[in-house]
């Protein structure tokens, strides 16, 4: 079923939906003032090398220094990495021996390395020796002279087709990885965008020999691109977008490929905001809850720990079942389903742990880990899913290709201390002058007053101060901020009256 992909841009942010099947799959909330470093090639400086954690620190000029393992740093043989590449799943080779990191790297020596996982709480990046450049169709390995071609490019005769391609058009230094736009492209196309990957490593390189560790020599595309590029794969085949200038960007982006294959992109006009208009906002605010219920009446729980996120599967009401046995498997494999698309929305990583309900059958168990397995084949990021346990658990691990949705947009309740999560408050900020744009269209001619929390209103004004000048100026509106200590957590009110008209 096609899929497509909604973008909402800000001032302030920009959010992006993948609805697949007419559900959505994946979301991101992007801020330019805050972007990712992975990706980012630099210039960097070993602070120290740690033989007993087979790594060194490079300071490459972010506030934390960065890890690069010795896996990392080794020369590669007949072996591609676990590299950045959002997600694309290479074929690989078993690794060979790695050496010890002292013999690799030593203090006070110049590398050039490359993000490839982000910063997370007190810990630096991860880094890399091993580059890679990808493009829209190609990942470009400047060296390594592999090729390869995404995993999830399921028929046979197109992967067979992509690698003969691949051996027409490898350069003379390094190799590349066919990701998944690349299905059904020509040659012409596969070699252009491997002249221009090209081309910028050689830029990097010269900008390199001039620089002084710590330098950033290449920094990742903007927000807008990086999401096109990373999200726009054969099945979307629509693209929507509020701003005028974000959606002549993307269909400049995209117009170099064939015209059957590229995306529609629309400029969405409407008076409501993008997200309620597609009905995504509920699904939005859903997305930090523990619970999710299943439409049988089960339901599932979330909880992520410093070490693991573990989901129990309930039954609920469900008892609509044959037997007792088929109304636990029916549960678990709804479950199953919901769970692939949670992980995915949520971008849960690293260990994961499903608390199924019991199965005494073993048909069941493995008709519930074929659901799963198969549901997650859709995820870019790399997953690999373990048999259920003799305590009847599902382990399973997923790549981290960022901060999870709840790392992204919650913040540490200080009431708590810690124990719970509310909002950011750059986020509900930013939530409030959306409802405030709103509700200037809907009643033009109000007076509004706004009360919120000390620190809510004061980043409201900071990061929203040309578009609430736009609002005074341009819509004649008057516009108040009030301070409410005593409003629970990140709410906030927006109260309306009517203006008195000026007497002639």
């Amino acid at each position: 079923m096609p899929s497509q992909l909604i973008i909402s841009v800000s001032p302030w942010d920009v959010r992006a939906a993948l609805v697949e099947d007419g559900r959505l799959a994946e979301l991101y909330v992007e801020r330019p003032a805050q972007q990712d470093p992975t990706g980012n090639i630099y210039v960097g400086r070993v602070q120290k090398v740690l033989p007993g954690m087979a790594a060194a620190f490079v300071d490459v000029g972010l506030d934390k220094p960065g890890y690069l393992f010795a896996q990392e740093a080794a020369p590669l043989l007949d072996y591609i990495p676990e590299l950045w590449l959002q997600g694309e799943k290479e074929e690989r080779l078993s690794p060979p021996p790695t050496p010890p990191i002292d013999d690799l790297v030593s203090e006070g020596q110049d590398l050039m390395v490359q993000v490839w996982r982000p910063p997370v709480r007190t810990k630096g990046p991860r880094l890399t020796t091993h580059i890679s450049l990808p493009g829209r169709y190609l990942v470009y390995l400047p060296t390594h002279p592999h090729l390869a071609v995404s995993r999830r490019l399921a028929p046979e005769a197109e992967r067979r087709r992509l690698l003969q391609l691949l051996m027409e058009v490898k350069p003379r230094e390094g190799g590349l990885i066919a990701r998944t736009a690349s299905a059904g492209q020509t040659l012409e196309t596969l070699a252009a965008e491997r002249d221009k990957l090209v081309a910028l490593w050689q830029q990097i390189r010269r900008t390199s020999q001039k620089a002084s560790a710590p330098a950033l020599l290449y920094q990742e595309l903007p927000v807008m691109r990086r999401l096109v590029r990373d999200l726009v794969t054969p099945e979307v085949t629509r693209i929507m977008v509020d701003d005028s200038a974000a959606a002549d960007k993307i269909t400049e982006y995209l117009t170099p490929g064939p015209a059957h294959r590229v995306p529609v992109v629309e400029l969405y006009q409407g008076s409501e905001p993008l997200f309620a208009h597609a009905a995504l906002e509920e699904d939005w605010q859903r997305l930090l809850a523990p619970q999710i219920w299943l439409k049988s009446g089960g339901s599932i729980v979330i909880e992520s720990t410093e070490a693991l996120t573990a989901i129990d599967v309930n039954s609920g009401k469900f008892i609509r079942g044959r037997d007792l046995a088929h109304t636990i498997l029916t549960t678990n494999l709804e479950a199953a389903r919901e769970i692939a698309r949670q992980v995915r929305l949520r971008n849960l990583s690293g260990i994961i742990v499903i608390d199924f309900i019991d199965m005494e059958t073993a048909a069941h168990r493995e008709m519930v880990c074929k659901t799963l397995k198969e549901v997650l084949q859709r995820d870019r990021a790399r997953t690999t899913v373990y048999p259920i346990s003799p305590l009847g658990l599902v382990e399973m691990t997923r790549q981290r290709l960022r901060d999870s949705l709840g790392q992204m947009v919650t913040e540490p309740c200080r009431a708590c201390r810690g124990r719970g999560a509310l909002l950011s408050t750059v986020v509900a900020a930013h939530d409030l002058l959306r409802q405030l744009a709103l509700e200037v269209r809907e009643f033009p001619g109000c007076r509004f007053t706004i009360k919120a929390q000390d620190q809510i209103i004061a980043l409201a004004n900071q990061e929203g101060k040309d578009f609430l000048k736009e609002l005074k100026d341009k819509d004649k509106v008057q516009i108040n901020f009030r301070a409410a200590p005593d409003l629970a957590g990140q709410t906030f009110e927006i109260l309306r009256e009517l203006q008195e008209r000026e007497e002639k």
